[in-house]
């Protein structure tokens, strides 16, 4: 239903209503009608003037009765007002004289009635001229006159109406252009309910209070409540705004006009301001009612300079905005939502209380929040029995609704592939792999030494997981190249929700990051490319430790750093001088290189557990979590926890027994200052640096692990005169093919840790 149906059908409207003169339809189609009439009647006389005089000559009668005395006159038609002439052939007579060539020689004149029908005939008769007369044939004057008048007339009306709706149509037609472009929905149009909305429980509550006044108002009343005027929806992209705000709709009962906040701007200056003004006039007049702005930020930016400020149009929509918010009686029932995912940047004069009064946070949804989005999602999709829809939920830590629905869809896709008339898990499981890393790349082949190298480096990451303490137990690991650019990664999906992270546990995860690039250098001496993104998640996470979660003791508990963008990028900005941020980088370089240094401790410990795993991951491309903790127990003699043992493990420990009885038991332990060491305000990076400490895997020489996979050809340490110079440069210019191998081949890593949801 457009917009003018919904505006007639409602009594306001019309010419009934206030104003409704002015915004009549019906008489503007009056106007256009009288206007084509006007138009037709003067084109038609001009037309009939011009014709007739162009072929026709007046004269009087004395003239005309001169040529009948000459016999000039070969014919005459007496007609009821006039007697139109035809003279005999002349030949200087022009043929084509005018605009309206006449088609012969004979010239044609008419005049006036001077003496009776009965004479002129003696008369005309006696001087051999040809008399005739017209017959009266009402048909042909009603003929005339619709050809003449009424054809012209009904061509002139078609053409006009044509021109009209093609300028009307669209907003930017000269005709509407500061009309509002809002579609109205009425109730059960949008489809969508609060029962299709999940995961935002507190949101919907909020939203549902408010259609719970519009429907009721004299509870509200009568106690004194005021409706809000405004409700703000703020969160990430994804997370169902939008959706919620169509839900207000199928609820409301109520006209809900919905438009974007660029729907606004045109070219014309003013306009939008206008816009402005029509849109709250027809609330009004249709109030109760819903104004729904997404991506208010378009029109509500700050008009402060350092938010793109400046702009004459947008501060005057903003203006008249704002006035209109402030003009407008809230008893009469008129609410505005706005959904933005950017309210730094909102003018704060359209924050304040009496404008938008509420501020409804839609973010992401927690584990029972995705578990709620994916049966949504799913009531549509025929799932097998053995689909786990929780354990889906814990693999996608941080996503929105919109990836969970993407995910339903793609595992959809999966099992129309496989051929199966239900989806499965493994259909469920394939399909968030594709969110975070990509498809397989069937058409990329590794080499059996790249394979090798991928290998190890993954077994890396999985072996310090297991390693650690403070970890996410892995749940695959796989060499199989990814469209991402990924030529291998781990799947590490988390026991249970975590809302907190530990110091210890931010450690950890920088030590599995670097555990990659551990590998490669204790294995086989040298390292790759491959280790690119996990460089990068570790620098992130170590700088956020130190400029915003207050974990370094060399500036305690400052904050360094300042999010710009918190629901979109999460983009920040140093607030610190020049001089500090030169020493957050050595102290983020110290921190990185002490993990590396655990990282490559703990490989240089495990090293019978690596050559296992990595022969097991070369044979079979992918294993589970299962498969890589079997062959690690084995090798490391630690047994099979038995069904119903593993609890998660404990994160906190309590410094006084006294804490420790509070609530949930927790052990008492002190715990060990290992990770960031308190070197002092005089110790710098530099002097550690001058300083190594005794690394005893530097002169470690790793064993030769073979191509074979039933044979392992154990490589004694080489003797000292073995290690030359010329075997030291063919090693060190067959490392120099092989990276630029890798770096022709454009893959630029192999190692890519999937991008978790909730990371920024």
């Amino acid at each position: 239903m457009d917009n003018n149906q919904n505006q007639n059908s409602n009594p306001g409207n019309g010419s009934g209503g206030p104003d409704g003169n002015n915004n009549n339809p019906r008489r503007q189609s009056l106007l256009v009608l009288l206007v084509a009439v006007l138009v037709t009647m003067f084109i038609m006389s001009y037309f009939m003037r011009y014709t007739t005089e162009s072929q026709t000559k007046e004269i009087t009668y004395s003239e005309f009765i001169t040529e009948l005395n000459d016999k000039q006159i070969e014919s005459v038609k007496i007609q009821d007002d006039r007697i139109v002439i035809t003279k005999k052939s002349s030949s200087s007579a022009t043929e084509s004289s005018g605009f309206f060539a006449s088609t012969s020689a004979k010239e044609t004149e008419y005049t006036g009635k001077a003496e009776d029908d009965d004479t002129l005939t003696k008369r005309l008769l006696a001087a051999g001229v040809e008399v005739s007369s017209n017959v009266p044939d009402s048909s042909g004057v009603v003929i005339s006159f619709i050809v003449y008048y009424i054809l012209p007339f009904v061509l002139v009306w078609v053409l006009l109406g044509f021109l009209y709706r093609r300028m009307s149509k669209g907003s930017g037609s000269p005709f509407n252009v500061g009309k509002s472009n809002a579609k109205v929905y009425v109730q059960k149009e949008t489809g969508v309910t609060f029962k299709d909305v999940a995961g935002e429980d507190e949101a919907k509550e909020s939203l549902v209070e408010v259609v719970d006044f519009l429907h009721n108002p004299g509870r509200y009343v009568q106690i004194g409540a005021k409706l809000p005027k405004g409700a703000l929806l703020v969160g990430p992209p994804g997370t169902g705004k939008t959706l919620l705000a169509k839900a207000v709709a199928g609820e409301a009962h109520v006209p809900f006009f919905s438009l974007a906040g660029s729907d606004f701007i045109e070219l014309y200056v003013g306009v939008g301001a206008s816009r402005v003004r029509d849109l709250f006039k027809e609330a009004s007049k249709n109030a109760p009612c819903i104004i729904f702005i997404d991506e208010i930020d378009a029109i509500g930016r700050s008009r402060d300079s350092k938010f793109g400020g400046g702009n004459e149009e947008r501060e005057q929509t903003l203006n008249q905005l704002l006035s209109e918010m402030d003009g407008f009686d809230s008893s009469k029932g008129v609410l505005i939502l706005g959904a933005t995912n950017r309210p730094e940047i909102l003018d704060k004069a359209l924050l304040r209380p009496g404008r938008f009064d509420r501020r409804i946070i839609v973010d992401k949804p927690d584990l029972k929040g995705r578990v709620e989005i994916l049966k949504v999602h799913a009531k549509d999709v025929r799932m097998d029995e053995s689909v786990d829809l929780d354990a889906i939920a814990l693999a996608t830590s941080g996503a929105v609704g919109s990836d969970l629905a993407n995910m339903i869809n793609e595992a959809a896709i999966n099992a129309v592939k496989a051929h199966r008339e239900c989806v499965c898990q493994q259909d469920l499981m394939e399909a968030v792999e594709q969110v975070l890393v990509g498809k397989e790349k069937k058409d990329r082949v590794l080499s059996k030494e790249e394979r090798k190298l991928v290998s190890y480096h993954e077994v890396g990451h999985a072996l310090i997981s297991a390693v650690q303490k403070n970890t996410e137990p892995v749940q695959k690991i796989t060499i199989v190249p990814r469209t991402m650019g990924a030529l291998g990664y781990v799947m590490q999906v988390p026991e249970e929700e975590k809302y907190l992270k530990t110091k210890d546990e931010l450690h950890d995860e920088i030590v599995i990051a670097l555990g990659g690039r551990a590998a490669e250098e204790v294995i086989f001496n040298t390292v790759t490319t491959g280790a690119e993104n996990d460089i990068e998640k570790a620098t992130e996470e170590a700088r956020d430790m130190i400029t915003m979660y207050g974990m370094s003791k060399k500036f305690g508990l400052m904050q360094l750093e300042t999010v710009q963008n918190r629901y979109l990028d999460g983009r920040r900005e140093m607030n610190c001088s020049d001089s500090t941020a030169s020493k957050v980088d050595k102290e983020v370089m110290k921190l990185l290189d002490e993990c590396y240094t655990e990282a490559k401790k703990i490989i240089s410990e495990h090293l019978d557990a690596m050559d296992k795993l990595a022969q097991f991951l070369i044979e079979k491309e992918t294993i589970s979590g299962k498969e890589f903790m079997k062959i690690y127990r084995e090798t490391e003699c630690i047994p099979e926890p038995e069904e119903g043992e593993q609890k998660a493990p404990v994160r906190i420990f309590a410094t006084r027994p006294e804490s420790a009885a509070v609530g949930e038991n927790i052990p008492v332990k002190k715990p060990e200052e290992k990770h960031i060491p308190d070197d002092g305000e005089n110790a710098s990076f530099e002097k550690r640096e001058e300083a190594p400490q005794e690394k005893p895997w530097d002169t470690y020489v790793p064993p030769y692990v073979a191509e074979n996979v039933e044979q392992r050809i154990e490589a004694p340490a080489p003797k000292a005169e073995e290690q030359k110079q010329p075997e030291k440069e063919a090693d060190d210019s067959q490392n120099a093919d092989h990276a630029e191998d890798q770096s022709s081949s454009g893959s630029g890593r192999f190692s890519h840790t999937p991008d978790r949801f909730d990371q920024k």
